[in-house]
């Protein structure tokens, strides 16, 4: 079992040099990492936000960062899957009863995976048919239609968000309750291989100390933790991509004809140029995550009268590094091809898988939005949401 952050970083490079050997041809034809997300299980690194106090490793959420990272770097749709189980994890952390959190840390550290099934599907007018919890025999009844489901249909466990009586709750579901149906329909240009796709529940029984209501008001750094999550990934896109693109250039020549010898590309100046200018957009993403990882953790420690101004803090250092995760991973996916001739678009490399990974991933949070965050903190002082709506 993984007990410290630096077995934790170490457990997470290991595994992620196997899952890079076949993550082009997994893309490519859509094969879904079934064994490679067992070994992610088996690792332990999915207990590692477990508390020290139920047995985990507690790791700081920098370092959740840097796993996901990793993963992501090799293999983007892997470093997605687990985004929703350590959601869910850190939301029992914010919400969960006693009871709650002792059931399912015990079955994190033995290796059961939480999916997501939090997004309801809109109808035709644009409006959503929020599933509802319905009383039923000492317990509630489910039904709905959920969207991007991502991990679902890799989990023993679905966390199903729906209303209960006007208020949130989260109604935690096993994968082969009856009612209960994951349908792999996921057709995105890029991510390919993370199965997010629809969750069918019709009148799925839920035991009511399955549930757990969820707090929409106050201030807190849960979503500060969701978002760091997110730009862990797309930093590993971006430096997945880097990586490859590197070992790629290094083996090209430019020009050269008969009697006169090619041109390694990475003697050219301008070649270097670009390349740096990449270079330092990753690593100022890299930087930002775990300035924002180290955040979310002061504001969390911190007494009870400093912790709304750190929370503060911590949801700006987050948005700035979403921000830069973003503008990293879009621009080092596409702009690197500038460097390379025709063949680096050969469609038996994949190397577009990067982009397509980056291009799909960062929609899910519009970058105009965290940049507003970051310019309304400095200027006019005011600090982004701290608490999801």
């Amino acid at each position: 079992m993984i007990k410290t952050d630096e077995e934790a970083v170490e457990a997470a490079r290991e595994l992620a040099r196997s899952f890079a050997e076949g993550a082009a041809r997994r893309d490519a034809g859509r094969i879904l990492p079934v064994a490679e997300i067992e070994a992610l299980s088996e690792s332990g690194l999915l207990a590692i936000t477990v508390p020290a106090a139920h047995g985990g490793a507690g790791v700081r959420t920098a370092t959740l960062g840097a796993v996901i990272r990793e993963l992501s770097a090799a293999d983007g749709s892997i470093g997605q899957i687990p985004q929703n189980h350590f959601w869910y994890v850190d939301s029992l952390r914010e919400h969960g009863t006693p009871e709650l959190r002792a059931f399912f840390y015990r079955e994190v550290l033995e290796g059961r995976r939480l999916g997501n099934a939090a997004v309801d599907a809109r109808e035709p007018d644009g409006t959503r048919s929020r599933a509802v919890l319905r009383p039923h025999a000492g317990g509630y009844l489910i039904s709905g239609r959920k969207v991007y489901s991502t991990g679902a249909l890799f989990a023993h466990w679905i966390p199903v968000t729906a209303l209960d009586e006007d208020s949130h709750s989260v109604a935690f579901v096993p994968r082969d309750a009856p009612g209960l149906t994951v349908v792999d329909d996921w057709d995105g240009i890029g991510q390919r291989t993370t199965a997010s796709g629809t969750v069918l529940l019709d009148d799925v029984y839920v035991p009511a100390g399955r549930v757990m209501r969820v707090r929409r008001d106050g201030v807190s750094t849960f979503r500060s933790f969701g978002l760091l999550i997110h730009a862990a990934i797309d930093t590993g896109i971006a430096e997945g991509a880097l990586a490859e693109a590197a070992a790629f250039l290094r083996g090209y020549r430019k020009g050269g004809w008969p009697g006169n010898e090619a041109e390694k590309v990475v003697d050219d100046p301008v070649v270097v140029q670009l390349f740096g200018e990449l270079s330092v957009q990753v690593r100022a993403a890299r930087a930002l995550l775990e300035s924002a990882g180290d955040a979310v953790d002061r504001a969390r420690a911190a007494a009870a009268e400093e912790f709304e101004r750190l929370a503060g803090e911590a949801a700006v250092a987050m948005a700035a590094a979403r921000a830069q995760a973003d503008r990293a991973a879009n621009r080092v996916t596409g702009e690197w091809f500038e460097l390379a001739g025709a063949s680096a678009a050969l469609r038996p490399l994949n190397l577009d898988r990067h982009w397509r990974n980056a291009r799909t991933h960062t929609v899910h949070d519009p970058r105009r939005a965290k940049v507003h965050d970051v310019g309304n903190y400095h200027l006019n002082g005011i600090a982004p949401r701290s608490y999801p709506r």
